[in-house]
Formats: structure tokens, sequence, C-alpha cells
């Protein structure tokens, strides 16, 4: 039975071939590969049952059926050396293609050329927002490098991954390094987890949303599952109360009474309270405040959970003394009155009883005899 390897080319380019030797090439060994109207050279980046795997799931794989295309051998010395020697000309090769771009006037970024390792085909890979007709292009660019052309357009996420480079967190992009696939990542994701919306915080090089954005959104989803929806009012062992907000990582739900107080209580609590429990664990701000090591563990700092620092404010704070306060000041206050909506300038300068200041009613505006 043949082997099945994937091989890695430039720019995390990845496809799968058949090894038909008894033993399979070790892993990371440079080797020549059957291509388009030739050969090419590639270093091997999985076999066995890790290629069965990543051929099946992922999406450069062929699934079920096998590859069409033949590992042919190992790559040499002489096979190294002339692959060194193409890929010094693949950077002169895009700017060239840029010029001619510019020279066609066509809406479209060159990102990166690659020549094979026959010199017999080279493939440029640009970025456009809209569709466009590089026929004249290709003809321009084939009479110019002698060789077969071929255009693929990417888009901004693919760029970053076939560029490579280091993100915000220090570390190589996910895309170039392990991450298999790109999935799409929308504002939802942000929101489920309480994230900043701010774009400037939460988009990545390329310009579109983090894909770690996506790494905990399932834990997220399945844990507010849960809880009481937020800003929702139930009915608890104390009357009506609005649930205010919900800390996932601790399992505790924040109340607020229609008098404007607080309470937080464990989620086993609130849950007994609404089967009708008697016995309710009053989980008040000011109890049992855990050490800042205990924080850390129920608390984790993400540095990104919104939700985590205000919950970590509201256990560490200390309640406000009580105070002596007199019967006045124990008085509520009155409810602010409800500004009128009317015409501009209706009432202004009106006495008592709708009058003017004379006592004689005030003459209506922008009429003239």
């Amino acid at each position: 039975m043949p082997h099945l390897i994937e091989v890695a080319f430039k720019g995390n380019r990845k496809e799968f071939f058949t090894w038909d030797a008894d033993e399979p090439p070790p892993l990371k060994a440079a080797v020549i590969v059957d291509a388009d109207r030739g050969e090419d050279l590639g270093v091997v980046n999985s076999l066995g049952d890790l290629a069965q795997k990543r051929c099946l799931g992922c999406s450069h794989g062929c699934g079920a059926a096998p590859p069409a295309r033949r590992a042919l051998r190992l790559a040499s010395s002489a096979d190294m050396r002339q692959a060194r020697d193409v890929r010094s000309q693949d950077e002169s090769a895009r700017r060239k293609g840029a010029e001619r771009v510019r020279a066609h006037g066509l809406v479209m970024k060159m990102s990166d050329a690659e020549w094979q390792w026959d010199r017999k085909k080279l493939t440029f890979y640009f970025t456009a927002e809209k569709r466009v007709d590089f026929r004249n292009l290709v003809r321009d660019l084939a009479s110019l490098f002698r060789a077969r052309i071929e255009l693929k357009q990417i888009g901004v996420r693919d760029e970053a991954k076939r560029l490579d480079g280091v993100g915000r967190c220090g570390r190589q992009y996910c895309s170039a390094s392990w991450l298999p696939e790109l999935r799409p990542v929308n504002l939802g994701v942000a929101k489920d987890q309480r994230l900043s919306l701010n774009p400037s915080q939460i988009s990545g090089a390329c310009g579109r949303l983090m894909c770690c954005l996506r790494y905990e959104h399932e834990f997220y989803v399945q844990s507010r599952k849960k809880f009481p929806k937020e800003g929702k009012t139930v009915t608890t062992a104390k009357g009506e109360e609005k649930v205010v907000s919900n800390d996932i990582f601790s399992e505790r739900v924040t109340l607020r009474s229609p008098d404007g107080e607080t309470r937080v209580i464990t989620l086993t609590a609130f849950r007994a309270e609404l089967d009708g429990g008697d016995s309710v664990a009053d989980l008040a701000v000011s109890a049992e405040v855990p050490e800042l090591a205990e924080l850390d563990e129920i608390l984790p700092d993400t540095g990104t959970y919104a939700a985590t620092i205000a919950a970590r404010a509201a256990l560490t704070a200390t309640p406000a003394p009580p105070s002596v306060v007199s019967d006045e000041e124990s008085q509520p206050a009155a409810a602010p009155k409800k500004r009128r909506r009317g015409r501009r300038g209706g009432r202004r300068g009106r006495g008592k009883g709708g009058s003017g200041g004379d006592g004689a009613p005030p003459e209506p505006e922008g009429l003239s005899e």
C-alpha cells in the first residue's frame, strides 16, 4: 500500500501526495513531487495516522479518495541549491508583476509570487475588493517571464497566513503556525465573551477579527446556558429582582431589587430560590472576601473579559460603614420632573398662571401685523 504524506511548500501551502516506496520518507525531509506540468520541491509536514486525519478534516485535504499526485523521490543537495536559487527570485518577480499591474491600471494588490522548482510555472497571489479582469495582464506577464502564469485571488486572512508575521500577542500568527483551517469570525463572538467592541482591540494584523476569538467561544456559550439572562426580572425568595450580571467563572449571580439593593448569590442558591427553597445562601458582597491568591484562581485575569474585572472589583470592595441619618435625609428623594417637550420658546419667559412677567398673556412668536 502506498503511504500518504502531507507536503508543505512556500507560504504555508500544503498538499497531499502518495509515496510508493516501502518505507515512508523522514519527517521534515525535502522531496520532489509531481506538480502542474512539471516538478516541485517541498518538505514532508506529516505522515501516517496524522496525515490520514488531516486529509479527511482540513480544507486542503482530499477526503476519503487517495490523492492523484505522487511524491517522486528525496531531494538531493543539488536540488536544494536549485530551490534556494529559485526562492531568491520570487521577490523580484513580485515587484515586476506589481509594476505591470500599475501599468494596466488594475485595482489589485500583488501579495506574493512563487516560482515552481523547475521554473516552468510562476504563480502570483493577489488581493482585491472586487473581481478583476486580468486577462491582458496574464498575457503581458507570460511574455515577460517566458513561463506559464497563474494568478490566484486570496483573502486578507489567507494573505496573512501566507506572508506570516508576529501578532499583537508577541507570537507567530496562528494561521501560519498551527491553525489548519481559517474559520469565519463575526462580531457576535466578541459580544458573547463580553469583549470590547473597539475594532482596534479585537482585530489582527490582517484587519479582520482575530482568529483566537473562537478558541473560548464554545466555553462561554455552554456556560451561559446555566445562568439566567442578564436584564431579566425573576421572582426569588425576596420578591421580584432583576438579573444584573453573571460571573461564569465563580458561578455567581448579581441581583438587584426594585429598591436598588444589590446582592450576589451563588448559582446553586439562585436555583434553590427559584425552586421555592427556604434556606438561601445569601452571599453578600462584603462577606467572605477571598484572598488575592484565591481570586486569581476564581477569576483568572484574561486581560480581555471586562466582566471578570468588574466582578473582581466587586468582591474586593469593602462595605461603607453605617452612618446615622436624620428623618429628612431618610426620606426618599422626589422623582425629577419630566421636561415637557414642546415648541421651542413656547413657555419661555412666562410667569405664574401662564402669563408674561407683567401678568399679560404672552404674544405668539413669529406673528406680526
